[in-house]
């Protein structure tokens, strides 16, 4: 199961008493960009950022989010920059359970349910589930209490030796595909929860008869699909994840919706029986 997740990602924050600039480097060093090219692209001048960066001019709220918006920096973290250059944080968190969205909630779950028979849900930035539709469910049959406890974390259902792992066909390789993944996250968010949660998934073992691909095999798909086992069949899916364009709140900002998507006519066939 999952690819992006109730516990938020930190913010990141300026060095103590450095300010702006130095939190401002940091993500353009992480982007590869230097300041000539990111003057380029925000419509300012190196000498401009290099003066942000050591402190010897404070930038504007509208230029701090404009370069910020260049280095795609997470929404949560923009608030970051700017409360390092002492402006008020430009986007709202809003709980996911507040009535402002109530309308985005029924249609996060209009839209898993329309995908059934097929599994589907919701997570947050540290992978957190907020909505399940019955495929889910479904792969999720006989998992222990223990994992199942709120907040329930994808990552850990799918990685966890007591979860859905042991029925993995291709564990070996699907876990290989989530880790990567979550250092991806890790180095887009800056997060210390996310490296936490990082770190212990990657330390649960792998039996060493787990399955895996044989190195010359060759992949019959057009992506990397999780093979898992339910009631003695082995079903394939290929998982694809869904954000919300241009989002002015960090809850929305950090929500995804992934869909698994069938990778073989058998189990679209198995699915369409179980789940009519």
């Amino acid at each position: 199961m999952t690819s992006v997740p109730s516990g938020n990602a930190a913010p990141v924050t300026a060095p103590t008493g450095q300010g702006v600039g130095p939190l401002l480097r940091a993500w353009r060093e992480q982007r590869r960009v230097s300041q000539l090219e990111l003057a380029l692209r925000a419509d300012s001048s190196a000498r401009h950022i290099s003066f942000i960066e050591t402190g010897r001019s404070r930038p504007s709220e509208e230029i701090l989010l404009r370069l910020a918006e260049h280095l795609e920096v997470p929404v949560r973290e923009r608030n970051a920059l700017l409360l390092a250059a002492g402006y008020a944080p430009r986007y709202p968190e809003t709980p996911l359970d507040d009535p402002a969205l109530d309308a985005l909630r029924a249609g996060m779950e209009q839209l898993i349910q329309g995908y059934e028979p097929y599994p589907a849900l919701v997570v947050d930035a540290m992978y957190n589930v907020h909505a399940a539709n019955r495929g889910i469910l479904m792969l999720l049959d006989d998992i222990p209490e223990h994992l199942l406890q709120p907040p329930l974390n994808a990552m850990r259902l799918t990685l966890h030796p007591d979860g859905l792992a042991p029925r993995i066909r291709n564990l070996r390789e699907w876990r290989g595909h989530l880790l990567a993944q979550m250092q991806r996250q890790i180095a887009l968010h800056r997060s210390e929860p996310l490296r936490e949660l990082y770190e212990e998934v990657a330390t649960y073992p792998v039996p060493e008869d787990a399955p895996g691909a044989e190195p010359d095999e060759p992949v019959p798909y057009f992506a990397l699909p999780m093979q898992i086992e339910h009631e003695g069949r082995v079903l394939s899916f290929i998982s694809s994840i869904s954000t919300f364009n241009t989002p002015m709140d960090v809850t929305v900002a950090e929500l995804a919706i992934e869909t698994l998507l069938p990778a073989d006519p058998a189990t679209v066939k198995y699915l369409q029986s179980l789940l009519p």
